[in-house]
């Protein structure tokens, strides 16, 4: 699971517990300029092929963890709950999506959009 952490410049993701290990990355950090909006989205979650992982763990129905490269371009997962998904857009960033498992999908999504100008 992920915790995300908004300051007035940058949202942060913090990747928790063992998920550090198999995603291959202890945080992911972006200026909120580069954030262009989040939504609640277990369906990209539930994704049966994520992409080339290069790093990164996919056990189909159990978890996602890490970067995968994906047509659109680098995604970074941390889900194993695909009910508490969200994910989150970027540009000029080198991922293009975040799709991370949040204890709170709803007020996480709101605090994103928020903090980025944006009505939910």
């Amino acid at each position: 699971m992920a915790r995300i952490e908004l300051t007035a410049k940058s949202l942060v993701v913090h990747i928790e517990g063992f998920d550090r290990i198999l995603a291959l990355k202890s945080q992911v950090e972006v200026p909120l300029s580069h954030v262009m909006g989040a939504q609640i989205d277990p369906d990209r979650a539930n994704k049966v092929w994520a992409g080339l992982k290069t790093p990164g763990t996919h056990l189909p129905g159990l978890l996602t963890e890490g970067s995968f490269w994906q047509a659109e371009g680098w995604v970074f997962f941390d889900v194993h709950d695909i009910k508490k998904a969200i994910s989150i857009y970027l540009t000029d960033e080198h991922y293009r999506q975040l799709v991370v498992e949040v204890a709170e999908p709803v007020s996480t999504v709101a605090a994103i959009q928020q903090a980025i100008g944006k009505i939910v």
